[in-house]
């Protein structure tokens, strides 16, 4: 979860990705060795991308496991006031008969 990236971030590793295929391919060499050198950047790029993928798919899933934990609590913590809340009104309710029939 402290791994968590920005977007800024983000676009700017990506940017130099694709700023480095494109000096590849204005680079003197062989069609086939920069053919080799930009499968290469795209493999090392796939990669990369597939682990900010799932640096960020574990930081959105602990998340919604923060968020699923609080509002259970809150939902116990409701329940027991509303619990409560109703046997106080009914003990209310109760005494006032009471008061009332006397």
């Amino acid at each position: 979860m402290e791994n968590c990236k920005s977007t800024t971030l983000l676009v700017f590793l990506l940017g130099g990705i694709a700023g480095a295929a494109i000096a590849l391919l204005y680079a003197p060499g062989s069609g086939e060795d920069t053919r080799r050198k930009l499968r290469e950047g795209l493999d090392d790029a796939g990669d990369w991308a597939k682990d900010r993928y799932a640096e960020t798919k574990d930081c959105v899933e602990g998340g919604a496991d923060k968020v699923r934990q609080i509002v259970s609590e809150k939902k116990e913590d409701l329940a027991a006031a509303f619990e409560t809340g109703k046997e106080t009104f009914y003990r209310g309710k109760e005494r006032l008969t009471k008061e009332t029939s006397t």
